[in-house]
């Protein structure tokens, strides 16, 4: 008999029934999941780190607040008294967490222990790699510069990670901090790019021994309901794997579903589910893996939805964003596949506040395309304020669609006057 889910009654918003959630970042990944749960008529709370978030656009209530302050933390959630509490973002002061969990104050999604392990890459490294003994890349965690040229070079009683490898802060996000080295010239400039690209500034950064892998995938793991006899049992699910292209860390593309031999993705759901079954809790994983043939290496896990998984929007019959609102409540999940289909993100360009998008109705002119403009109220020249979605009968088509869209649209500072 597998554990049960726990199952909320859901009630009317902005009543004494209604069942209140909280996210705890409300980017473009947290929009689309407040509104899957304002679907099912759930009262919704956006709190982030500054106003007017793509989230806090279209929830009940909107809260702004330092995530990462321990005591702003407390205050709100024993003020708002949530039902649930939805991590979205690393950067969380989740030994609060913890402590409102333990104390029957608050449920944390998936489980407050999970929210702690993967805000930083330390934590979930070595719950992946030293505790459950899943294939990973070489790594060494790093202090300093001196440091992280010692692991590289074997100077720390350990074998030398080597060149080339990659650098990461031990908590960032969108790949912001990442480099990869290629030689000695660069170990400095990679350290000070990890410095300056970490969530929170901890000085302590991961070096990755490099993989030459085919291509890297993410495994969208679902831990919900059942359906017919096992409603109400804990099950695991798996959507269909996506292939996806980063540069410099960063998501740029991503298609589903990608094409794998049969040994590597069974493989590659085995070890998933290895990392879920030890994090629990209910709602959707993004698992990171790197693959080469049939061999699968762990990579990263994040507790929530998935940049690179924007793409379900267009392909399945429910969105990683559905499927995490409904996990999280107890409900029955549907991860089947409708069509192929593909993700191209949009960048800001210029950097500026309240620009506009010219392009639009080309972009939407090709059959099978869509597009999500997020609502973000200052744009970078590389920050995400769009994606391009396309659907077609093979993930080439749909990717060469997507880009072609995403190429039409073109945020600009608006016209003086």
């Amino acid at each position: 008999m597998n554990l049960p889910v726990q199952t909320l009654t859901l009630g009317t918003p902005l009543s004494p029934s209604a069942v209140r959630v909280m996210l705890l970042g409300s980017g473009e990944l947290g929009k689309e999941v407040l509104i899957a749960l304002q679907r099912l008529g759930v009262e919704t709370i956006a709190v982030d780190r500054y106003d007017h978030a793509p989230g806090q656009q279209v929830a009940h209530h909107r809260r702004t607040i330092t995530m990462s302050d321990p005591d702003q933390l407390r205050a709100l959630i024993e003020a708002e008294q949530p039902d649930l509490v939805v991590p979205e973002i690393e950067a969380i002061a989740t030994p609060v967490l913890e402590e409102l969990e333990a104390a029957g104050v608050v449920r944390v999604i998936p489980t407050a222990r999970a929210a702690r392990l993967t805000m930083d890459r330390e934590g979930i490294r070595r719950l992946a790699a030293e505790t459950l003994g899943l294939p990973t890349s070489p790594y060494r965690f790093c202090d300093s510069l001196a440091a992280l040229q010692a692991a590289i070079d074997g100077r720390d009683g350990e074998p030398p990670i080597g060149y080339p490898c990659i650098v990461k802060p031990v908590m960032s996000s969108s790949g912001k901090g990442q480099s990869k080295i290629d030689g000695p010239a660069d170990v400095q400039a990679a350290w000070d790019h990890a410095m300056a690209g970490g969530r929170v500034s901890h000085g302590r950064v991961i070096v990755e021994g490099f993989i030459d892998f085919d291509y890297e995938i993410t495994q969208l793991t679902v831990r919900a309901a059942g359906r017919g006899a096992q409603l109400g049992e804990a099950l695991t699910h798996f959507c269909e794997p996506i292939g996806h292209k980063q540069v410099s860390g960063d998501y740029v593309e991503s298609w589903q579903p990608q094409p794998m031999s049969p040994v590597a993705l069974q493989r590659a759901r085995e070890i998933a589910k290895a990392v879920t079954d030890n994090l629990g809790g209910q709602g959707l994983f993004g698992v990171e893996l790197f693959v080469k043939g049939d061999m699968v290496w762990f990579s990263e896990v994040s507790p929530r939805p998935h940049d690179t998984g924007l793409v379900t929007l267009s392909t399945q019959v429910q969105s990683e964003f559905e499927l995490h609102a409904r996990a999280i409540l107890g409900l029955p999940v549907d991860t089947s596949l409708r069509q192929a289909g593909a993700s191209a993100v949009i960048y800001g360009g210029v950097d500026a506040q309240d620009v506009v998008f010219d392009g639009v109705a080309q972009a939407l002119s090709e059959p099978g395309t869509d597009l999500r403009l997020f609502g973000k109220p200052e744009s970078f020249v590389k920050r995400r304020l769009g994606v391009a979605l396309a659907t077609d009968a093979d993930i080439e088509a749909a990717r060469a669609k997507a880009l072609r869209a995403a190429a039409c649209v073109r945020p600009r500072v608006p016209d003086a006057g």
